[in-house]
């Protein structure tokens, strides 16, 4: 069975964390103690309804203002597929929140108030989704049952996505008309829209093809750790554990480790269950050699005739999300798959509108929440792979060095 992760996003109010609550309430994928918990809140809060937002709106400043604030994540199972939901928040200041969402989020659901239309958030959120190479967009247009159901009102803003979208790189969109608190086409189809022929949200999120999405030809392997058993009968054993970031690593494969840039054989790959014949991403492994070469944590393994070249200059697309802005000379670290170095900003061509798409160039700093251009010049030379390319071995944070918080996230773009 196989996992989808997705994310939801839109405006404030749209009702993305009621849509969750609703999948999760009519798939039964809630304990009764977690429902008498919302039922009790919902008293609390003066509802006559079970307000299934407060599944996910887990803080207790959440419930007390009825927003998203944090990322929650959930997990739930149909007999078809597993999924992690991230619920993100839709107020513009915490757009660094709905980044973390998306980054590795093969499906993004963004809702869109009927009655309100596409809003500044609606397109800021698209955008998002389309720097981050989410394959598949969903338009959930939420409320229908504040709009009588109205299929003229669905068309047209089904219309005006589909046009400012034209303007993006999103692969695969797909529109359904919903009401997350009556739970029509949510989990089954509505008799209150006749007039619409596609499936409900659940069976999409069920359905959609997700296994042609996956780098599976340019084998990139970030050792994690180097596993030396101190049991006398494993003293020869001599593994390199980690994630496979893309591609099919098989038992006799021939192999490069970077950064050394030597050549050997895959022995045998150890999987959670036992010896494995191949691994493929996101399978977590552990590698071992027919050679003993010297291979530490943020080295790589690909193959002898593909992999990255190693390199001191990224530019990338970075989202800021410190209060102090980012500038020209900022030193940061930079943690780009498991290597860790340190980083200057050499220079800031542009920040995106994420709302028109204009590039400022005139700004050459990033505040909170700002997207832009950034050219790094690391210490160490990290292995990276265009994002479009490869979305983990293209991606980094950068973190402040005195108080160790993340303060950006960036895609690594070569043009």
């Amino acid at each position: 069975m196989d996992l989808l992760r997705f994310a939801t996003a839109g405006s404030v109010d749209d009702g993305k964390s009621t849509l969750i609550g609703r999948l999760l309430f009519d798939s039964k994928s809630i304990f009764e103690d977690q429902l008498e918990s919302v039922e009790t809140a919902s008293r609390n809060r003066g509802n006559e309804y079970t307000d299934l937002s407060l599944l996910t709106d887990g803080l207790r400043a959440e419930r007390e203002q009825g927003i998203t604030i944090d990322v929650a994540y959930r997990y739930f199972a149909t007999p078809r597929r597993k999924f992690i939901i991230a619920d993100t928040p839709g107020h513009q200041q915490y757009t660094r929140n709905m980044v973390t969402g998306a980054s590795t989020a093969d499906l993004a659901i963004i809702l869109v108030d009927a009655r309100k239309g596409l809003t500044e958030q609606s397109r800021r959120h698209a955008t998002i989704s389309s720097l981050l190479r989410v394959p598949h967009v969903v338009l959930a247009v939420n409320k229908m049952d504040l709009v009588d159901w109205s299929e003229e009102r669905f068309e047209e803003i089904y219309q005006e996505f589909s046009a400012f979208s034209a303007k993006l790189d999103i692969p695969d969109l797909t529109a359904i008309p919903v009401s997350a608190l009556l739970g029509d086409n949510v989990v089954e189809r509505s008799a209150n829209m006749p007039w619409y022929g596609g499936t409900s949200l659940l069976h999409h999120l069920e359905h959609v093809h997700i296994a042609s999405d996956r780098n599976l030809q340019d084998v990139r392997f970030p050792v994690q750790y180097v596993i030396r058993p101190q049991q006398s009968n494993a003293r020869d054993y001599r593994g390199f554990a980690g994630t496979i970031a893309s591609g099919i690593l098989k038992v006799g494969d021939e192999v490069m480790a970077l950064h050394s840039g030597l050549t050997t054989t895959v022995a045998a790959i150890d999987g959670p269950g036992g010896p494995l014949t191949e691994a493929y991403p996101p399978m977590s492994v552990t590698v071992r050699l027919e050679d003993e070469i010297d291979i530490a944590r943020g080295d790589m393994l690909c193959r002898t005739g593909n992999h990255p070249a190693p390199t001191q200059d990224v530019e990338a697309m970075v989202c800021w999300m410190d209060q102090d802005a980012l500038t020209i000379g900022r030193k940061l670290g930079i943690l780009h798959t498991t290597r860790m170095a340190r980083a200057v900003v050499k220079d800031i061509p542009y920040e995106l509108n994420v709302n028109t798409l204009h590039r400022d160039t005139d700004n050459n700093q990033l505040n909170l929440n700002s997207i832009g251009r950034v050219k790094l010049r690391v210490t160490t030379p990290l292995l990276v792979d265009d994002y479009d390319d490869n979305r983990t071995t293209g991606s980094f944070i950068l973190i402040d060095e005195a108080t160790n918080r993340t303060v950006g996230a960036g895609v690594v773009r070569g043009s």
